[in-house]
Protein backbone atom coordinates (compact mmCIF):
# COMPACT_ATOMS: atom_id res chain seq x y z
CA UNK A 1 0.00 0.00 0.00
CA UNK A 2 1.20 3.50 -0.81
CA UNK A 3 2.27 5.26 2.40
CA UNK A 4 0.48 8.44 1.34
CA UNK A 5 -2.87 6.74 1.70
CA UNK A 6 -2.22 4.19 4.40
CA UNK A 7 -4.64 3.88 7.27
CA UNK A 8 -1.78 4.36 9.71
CA UNK A 9 -0.77 7.69 8.15
CA UNK A 10 -4.35 8.98 8.16
CA UNK A 11 -4.87 7.96 11.78
CA UNK A 12 -1.59 9.55 12.86
CA UNK A 13 -2.55 12.73 10.98
CA UNK A 14 -5.88 12.89 12.81
CA UNK A 15 -4.30 12.23 16.19
CA UNK A 16 -1.56 14.84 15.65
CA UNK A 17 -4.03 17.47 14.43
CA UNK A 18 -6.24 16.84 17.47
CA UNK A 19 -3.27 16.93 19.86
CA UNK A 20 -1.96 20.15 18.28
CA UNK A 21 -5.39 21.73 18.67
CA UNK A 22 -5.69 20.71 22.34
CA UNK A 23 -2.18 22.05 23.04
CA UNK A 24 -3.12 25.32 21.30
CA UNK A 25 -5.85 25.80 23.89
CA UNK A 26 -3.22 25.76 26.67
CA UNK A 27 -2.09 29.36 26.25
CA UNK A 28 0.78 30.81 28.24
CA UNK A 29 0.12 34.25 26.73
CA UNK A 30 -2.36 35.64 24.18
CA UNK A 31 -1.54 38.63 21.94
CA UNK A 32 -4.37 41.17 21.63
CA UNK A 33 -4.98 40.72 17.86
CA UNK A 34 -4.22 37.03 17.50
CA UNK A 35 -1.21 34.83 18.06
CA UNK A 36 -0.27 33.19 21.32
CA UNK A 37 2.42 31.36 23.21
CA UNK A 38 1.17 27.81 23.75
CA UNK A 39 2.22 24.58 25.39
CA UNK A 40 4.15 23.39 22.34
CA UNK A 41 1.19 23.21 19.95
CA UNK A 42 3.41 23.03 16.84
CA UNK A 43 5.20 19.88 18.02
CA UNK A 44 2.58 17.32 16.92
CA UNK A 45 2.61 18.70 13.35
CA UNK A 46 6.43 18.73 13.41
CA UNK A 47 6.54 15.11 14.63
CA UNK A 48 4.12 14.08 11.89
CA UNK A 49 6.31 15.77 9.26
CA UNK A 50 9.42 14.04 10.61
CA UNK A 51 7.69 10.66 10.54
CA UNK A 52 5.97 10.94 7.14
CA UNK A 53 7.84 13.59 5.12
CA UNK A 54 7.63 17.18 3.99
CA UNK A 55 4.77 17.03 1.50
CA UNK A 56 2.59 15.02 3.86
CA UNK A 57 3.57 17.29 6.76
CA UNK A 58 2.70 20.42 4.82
CA UNK A 59 -0.70 18.99 3.91
CA UNK A 60 -1.47 18.02 7.51
CA UNK A 61 -0.22 21.42 8.74
CA UNK A 62 -2.50 23.19 6.25
CA UNK A 63 -5.47 21.07 7.39
CA UNK A 64 -4.63 21.94 10.99
CA UNK A 65 -4.44 25.63 10.06
CA UNK A 66 -7.86 25.48 8.41
CA UNK A 67 -9.22 23.78 11.52
CA UNK A 68 -7.69 26.51 13.69
CA UNK A 69 -9.52 29.11 11.62
CA UNK A 70 -12.83 27.24 11.72
CA UNK A 71 -12.80 26.39 15.45
CA UNK A 72 -10.75 29.19 16.96
CA UNK A 73 -11.33 32.89 17.56
CA UNK A 74 -11.61 35.01 14.42
CA UNK A 75 -9.34 38.03 14.16
CA UNK A 76 -10.07 38.74 10.50
CA UNK A 77 -12.04 37.33 7.59
CA UNK A 78 -9.77 38.92 4.99
CA UNK A 79 -8.63 36.30 2.46
CA UNK A 80 -4.95 37.19 3.02
CA UNK A 81 -5.39 36.65 6.75
CA UNK A 82 -7.18 33.33 6.29
CA UNK A 83 -4.45 32.08 3.97
CA UNK A 84 -1.36 33.57 5.62
CA UNK A 85 -2.34 33.33 9.29
CA UNK A 86 -3.81 29.85 9.10
CA UNK A 87 -3.36 27.67 6.01
CA UNK A 88 0.13 28.81 4.97
CA UNK A 89 1.44 29.57 8.47
CA UNK A 90 0.72 26.08 9.73
CA UNK A 91 1.27 24.35 6.40
CA UNK A 92 4.91 25.45 6.33
CA UNK A 93 5.53 23.56 9.57
CA UNK A 94 5.68 20.48 7.38
CA UNK A 95 8.95 21.76 5.88
CA UNK A 96 10.63 19.98 8.79
CA UNK A 97 9.92 16.73 6.97
CA UNK A 98 12.39 17.65 4.23
CA UNK A 99 15.15 17.73 6.90
CA UNK A 100 14.13 14.57 8.75
CA UNK A 101 17.16 12.35 8.13
CA UNK A 102 19.29 13.67 11.00
CA UNK A 103 18.75 15.32 14.35
CA UNK A 104 20.73 18.39 13.28
CA UNK A 105 18.71 18.59 10.09
CA UNK A 106 15.49 18.39 12.07
CA UNK A 107 16.50 21.30 14.31
CA UNK A 108 17.44 23.26 11.18
CA UNK A 109 14.07 22.29 9.68
CA UNK A 110 12.21 23.45 12.80
CA UNK A 111 14.06 26.76 12.61
CA UNK A 112 13.24 27.21 8.92
CA UNK A 113 9.60 26.15 9.38
CA UNK A 114 8.97 28.63 12.18
CA UNK A 115 10.82 31.36 10.26
CA UNK A 116 8.51 30.70 7.31
CA UNK A 117 5.50 30.78 9.64
CA UNK A 118 6.77 34.13 10.96
CA UNK A 119 7.08 35.45 7.38
CA UNK A 120 3.49 34.40 6.63
CA UNK A 121 2.20 36.20 9.71
CA UNK A 122 4.27 39.30 8.90
CA UNK A 123 2.79 39.43 5.38
CA UNK A 124 -0.70 39.18 6.84
CA UNK A 125 0.12 41.87 9.38
CA UNK A 126 1.33 44.27 6.69
CA UNK A 127 -1.63 43.65 4.38
CA UNK A 128 -4.49 43.21 6.85
CA UNK A 129 -3.49 44.76 10.17
CA UNK A 130 -1.50 47.80 8.97
CA UNK A 131 -4.09 50.21 10.38
CA UNK A 132 -3.12 49.12 13.91
CA UNK A 133 0.46 50.36 13.48
CA UNK A 134 1.19 53.50 15.49
CA UNK A 135 1.69 56.61 13.32
CA UNK A 136 5.44 56.69 14.00
CA UNK A 137 5.89 53.02 12.96
CA UNK A 138 5.66 51.53 9.48
CA UNK A 139 3.31 48.56 9.02
CA UNK A 140 6.32 46.32 8.26
CA UNK A 141 8.12 47.20 11.49
CA UNK A 142 4.87 46.93 13.45
CA UNK A 143 4.16 43.48 12.00
CA UNK A 144 7.73 42.28 12.58
CA UNK A 145 7.60 43.33 16.24
CA UNK A 146 4.03 42.17 16.87
CA UNK A 147 4.57 38.66 15.48
CA UNK A 148 7.96 38.19 17.12
CA UNK A 149 6.46 38.69 20.58
CA UNK A 150 4.74 35.31 20.42
CA UNK A 151 6.70 33.40 17.75
CA UNK A 152 10.11 33.76 19.39
CA UNK A 153 8.83 32.15 22.63
CA UNK A 154 6.95 29.53 20.54
CA UNK A 155 10.20 28.74 18.70
CA UNK A 156 12.10 28.32 21.97
CA UNK A 157 9.37 26.10 23.43
CA UNK A 158 9.27 24.00 20.25
CA UNK A 159 13.03 23.42 20.16
CA UNK A 160 13.17 22.59 23.88
CA UNK A 161 10.20 20.20 23.71
CA UNK A 162 11.61 18.58 20.56
CA UNK A 163 14.97 18.14 22.31
CA UNK A 164 13.36 16.60 25.39
CA UNK A 165 11.22 14.23 23.32
CA UNK A 166 14.16 13.27 21.09
CA UNK A 167 16.44 12.55 24.03
CA UNK A 168 13.88 10.32 25.72
CA UNK A 169 12.05 8.56 22.88
CA UNK A 170 13.86 8.93 19.57
CA UNK A 171 13.55 5.24 18.79
CA UNK A 172 9.73 5.17 18.60
CA UNK A 173 8.40 8.70 18.35
CA UNK A 174 10.68 9.88 15.56
CA UNK A 175 10.78 6.69 13.52
CA UNK A 176 10.75 7.68 9.86
CA UNK A 177 8.04 5.88 7.87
Amino acid sequence: MNKKFSTRMIVEAGVMIALAYVLSLLKVWQAPLGGSVTAGSMIPIIIFAIRWGGVEGMFVGAVYGAMQFILGPKWSFHVVSILCDYVVAFGVLGVVGFFRKSNGGRVMGITLAIALRYAAHVISGVVVFASYAPPETTPVIYSLIYNSQYLIPEFIISVVVYGLLYSTSKERLFQVN
